[in-house]
């Protein structure tokens, strides 16, 4: 059993919300930081689970899509957390709502919405 959730952070999420995370003892990194710059969603999320991370994005509509697609083909995922765009600081408040109180297991598979 995983009980926290860690977190890959795709393009088009501000960089500064993964180092605020590791501040508060959060395993975070990020597209530039893995330098997959320019990957489609499907690879993002791919590399996310090949490495048991669930995905942060603010792109709703493609994962979503990804999400029913895991769906349809039986394929596992460890979680997409999906985030309108807001100041970084507001971001990681609402997500340490989250990762604050659901285990890494129970968000596999899952989408949440913050």
């Amino acid at each position: 059993m995983n009980l926290f959730v860690r977190l890959y952070l795709d393009e088009d999420v501000d960089v500064l919300i993964a180092r605020l995370l590791r501040s508060h003892g959060f395993e975070a990194t990020t597209t530039l930081e893995e330098n997959l710059r320019g990957q489609t969603d499907k690879e993002q999320l791919a590399f996310a689970t090949k490495r048991d991370m669930g995905l942060f994005t603010h792109n709703r509509d493609d994962f979503v899509r990804l999400t029913q697609d895991c769906l349809t083909s039986n394929a596992h995922h460890f979680g997409i957390i999906i985030v309108t765009p807001r100041p970084p600081h507001e971001v990681v408040r609402r997500l340490l709502l989250i990762l604050n109180r659901v285990t890494a297991d129970e968000i596999r598979d899952h989408v949440r919405y913050v």
